[in-house]
């Protein structure tokens, strides 16, 4: 293997880690917005439903990158929660404000892997993925934003 197959091989595989991390952070998400209560209800039952979607939007877009660089993905549940960096959290009574950190440091940690992924990105010579994880990176620190000043 040539110094750019293996750049383009961790490439790929930083791309299924940020999949499996996609998968994890959107069903976390989710689950929050299910079983979150208390006097912030209504608000944050709708972001977590507003920011779950956007992070499930992502799942397609990395898989395609991994297929349009010769790859595979993930092909089940076992290999999301075998690669994923995601805690995951099966508490249904968390405190609405533990969620709302949870989620907060959750995002924190993609938005470091989606830096990390870049970086691989540009050393394999992949302009494409390379600009569009900056698109990415913008909205998870947008949903990091918001969690964090909800926590001020």
């Amino acid at each position: 293997m040539t110094s750019k197959d293996n750049s383009k091989a961790a490439l790929i595989d930083s791309l299924n880690g940020l999949l499996a991390d996609s998968f994890a952070l959107y069903l976390k998400t989710k689950n929050f917005h299910w079983h979150v209560r208390g006097p912030q209800f209504h608000d944050l039952h709708l972001l977590f439903d507003t920011h779950a979607t956007e992070v499930f939007g992502l799942t397609d877009l990395i898989a395609e990158r991994v297929r349009k660089l010769g790859g595979t993905t993930m092909t089940s549940i076992g290999s999301i929660a075998a690669k994923t960096t995601i805690r995951n959290e099966d508490d249904a009574r968390l405190d609405a404000m533990a969620m709302v950190k949870q989620l907060f440091e959750d995002n924190t940690a993609f938005v470091a892997t989606l830096k990390s992924v870049k970086e691989l990105a540009g050393e394999a010579g992949d302009n494409a993925t390379d600009g569009i994880i900056d698109d990415w990176t913008d909205q998870a620190e947008q949903r990091a934003w918001f969690l964090r000043e909800i926590m001020a």
